[in-house]
């Protein structure tokens, strides 16, 4: 009887250990790990620069791991120029094109990005800054060019280093792309934003991927048929198919918020040749400067913001580029509105950039899209979320320094 009931208790304790096992390889104990510090640097490195580490490098990383600085491991790996050239131009290139596809080339928006990132600068200047990354003249590249992105497909297929300002430099839009400082609003301006988003239509193209690439939301989960339609232009119909109450119980819902807002580039807009360059490959970004006035509209307003205006004529007519955000009450205060200005209304791309960029949404959204590129996968329970939490807080706190959120992921999840 005794040898049986050791027998039993051996038995118990196998089965407890295998079940542990089993909890552990099957994620229901999330975030453990079996790995030592030399498996979690590598993780660390593939995670952030998308290729293996040197064995210097990997050594340098397992040193930093072993002695509690896994922040200093992930510094390291992003010093690797795949960080910028692999892993950052991932990130973003989705972002450039309605498609949302990662299959694009480099372009003015995508390199801008990388290059406020790799100088550590506050992340929230992508939608509001004079600014624009280019090729250091001296690998003598075809210049920047209003007309092409030849300049960028130069550096992607030389490949360029991006990683140190011998490859690339910073500089102003209003430098070389002729509109001025005070028009500029930092990826939104750039050429690539502009043939994928002016291009054609009325704008608010620009608006609503500026809401999905930077709020990580769309219209129509933050639409709010409570808001007040004055702003509505006379180009959406009030009676959709007849029936008015489509209107009031859906399309309403965006256009009261989305309308307000999108006059922001009411002087904006992408010029090509519809026939002969319907991609618009060579076209250009424009803007009405001061006295600049469209023949159609009769002020600085683009004439597409004229477009359809018989489909309910009572509709509002845009005369500026003033803007309201008629959000910041109602459902989508939720998007944590800034208490500083611009404060909800202003006038062109640049404050209402910056309207958007100093939103509780912006500063989750960026920690949420680094998070799921870094531990390739979205936040999934609780624990998960609080880390996101805790990184959202993170970020503001350093300036928003895009590079601390790639190493707070990489770092929490170096165990998977």
């Amino acid at each position: 009887m005794k040898h049986g009931r050791v027998k039993s208790q051996e038995n118990l304790q196998s089965s407890a250990v295998f079940a542990c096992l089993i909890l552990l390889l099957s994620g229901l104990l999330p975030h453990a790990s079996l790995a030592g510090d030399r498996e979690q640097a590598k993780r660390i490195h593939d995670r952030i620069a998308g290729i293996p580490p040197s064995q210097a490098v990997l050594d340098t990383m397992e040193g930093l791991v072993a002695g509690g600085d896994a922040i200093g491991a992930a510094d390291v790996a992003m010093e690797n120029p795949a960080f910028y050239s692999v892993t950052l131009k991932n990130l973003v290139t989705p972002w450039t094109n309605e498609s949302q596809t990662v299959f694009a080339g480099l372009n003015d928006y995508t390199a801008t990005v990388i290059g406020i990132v790799r100088e550590n600068y506050d992340f929230r200047r992508i939608l509001y800054d004079d600014i624009l990354f280019v090729a250091n003249p001296a690998l003598g590249l075809t210049p920047y060019s209003r007309t092409s992105n030849a300049h960028y497909e130069q550096i992607e297929e030389q490949n360029v280093d991006l990683s140190s300002n011998a490859g690339l430099i910073e500089t102003t839009q209003s430098a070389v792309t002729g509109i001025p400082a005070s028009a500029a609003a930092g990826v939104t301006t750039t050429r690539a934003a502009a043939k994928a988003f002016f291009i054609d239509g009325t704008n608010r193209a620009m608006f609503r991927f500026t809401l999905l690439n930077q709020l990580c939301t769309d219209l129509e989960a933050i639409k709010d048929v409570s808001r007040a339609s004055d702003r509505i232009p006379r180009d959406v119909s009030r009676s959709p198919g007849g029936d008015s109450r489509i209107f009031l119980n859906a399309c309403m819902g965006c256009h009261t918020g989305m309308d307000p807002m999108n006059q922001a580039f009411a002087y904006y807009d992408f010029e090509h040749d519809v026939t002969a360059d319907p991609e618009g490959n060579d076209g250009q970004l424009v803007y009405n400067d001061v006295g600049e006035i469209d023949a159609v509209t009769g002020t600085r307003v683009q004439e597409k913001y004229h477009f359809n205006k018989d489909t309910f004529s009572s509709g509002y007519i845009s005369l500026d580029d003033s803007w309201d955000n008629y959000w910041r009450e109602g459902p989508n205060a939720a998007l944590g509105w800034a208490d500083s200005a611009p404060l909800g209304s202003g006038n062109g791309a640049k404050s209402m950039g910056q309207e958007l960029a100093n939103s509780d949404a912006f500063a989750s959204c960026q920690v949420k899209k680094v998070f799921k590129a870094v531990c390739l996968r979205p936040a999934v329970d609780a624990t998960d979320r609080a880390q996101l939490a805790s990184m959202t807080s993170s970020f503001k706190s350093n300036d928003y320094n895009l590079k601390q959120v790639f190493s707070e992921s990489a770092v929490y999840c170096m165990g998977e």
